[in-house]
Formats: structure tokens, sequence, C-alpha cells
């Protein structure tokens, strides 16, 4: 019987670390929002920041069941999930950002924050191999 196959311990390593700072940039966020009066769009940062971190680890454990599957549909399968995770995310996204304006749109803050930790972290994983072959 095989091991099931899991996501490579730097991809694990790099969402890991993302996390940890995003903890930290959601509780600033909360803190200077609330300074200003809008404690709400930091509260939906956070929100962004966690739909940012679950859409990359879905994303991975896609990745590798993609990567392992046998089945003849798994292209058509993978595409649709991807289609129907970040469908979703955007309708979160933009209903917070309409339903509870302006501080809703926090939610988009958090996502493209995540985002920019998550490219800045494997990026600093890429740049360590290149430089140390």
């Amino acid at each position: 019987m095989q091991a099931a196959p899991t996501v490579p311990a730097v991809a694990s390593g790099t969402l890991r670390r993302s996390i940890i700072m995003s903890s930290c940039v959601g509780v600033a966020a909360v803190l200077v929002t609330g300074l200003l009066g809008h404690v709400l769009m930091g509260l939906f940062a956070c929100v962004g920041l966690a739909l940012g971190a679950l859409n990359t680890r879905m994303v991975q454990r896609s990745v590798v069941r993609y990567g392992t599957s046998e089945a003849t549909n798994k292209k058509a399968r993978f595409t649709r999930s991807v289609l129907g995770r970040l469908a979703l995310i955007t309708v979160l996204a933009v209903g917070a950002g309409i339903l509870v304006r302006p501080d809703g749109l926090g939610v988009f803050a958090g996502l493209a924050f995540f985002q920019m930790m998550m490219l800045g972290g494997a990026s600093v994983g890429v740049y360590r191999q290149l430089k140390n072959p």
C-alpha cells in the first residue's frame, strides 16, 4: 500500500510562514482601523487574509491530487475546482464590499496582502535555491 501524496514541505512551509505573518498583520489591521474608527474594516481584512490562506491550501491540495490522479478527465475536474473556488471567493469579497460599504472593502485588502506575502515567501525560497545550487 502506497502512502497518500502530500503537499511538498517547501510549499507547506511557505504557507505556514504566510499564515503566521497574516495573523500579525490582521491584529495590526484591527488595531489601526479601530483607532481610525473602522474596526469592521480591520475584521474584514482578517477575513480576506483567511480566505487567501484557505484558497492557497486548497490550491496546494488540488495540484497534488491533479498530479497523482489517473482519471481521464482530470484536467476538466481541476479546471472546474479552480474556477469554482475563485468564483466563490469573488462573490464573498464583492458581496462584503457592496453590503458593508466601505468597511467590507477590507476583504480585498486582506486577499491582496496575503497573495503578496505568498509570492514574497515563494520568491525567497527560489532565490535561495538559485543562489546556492
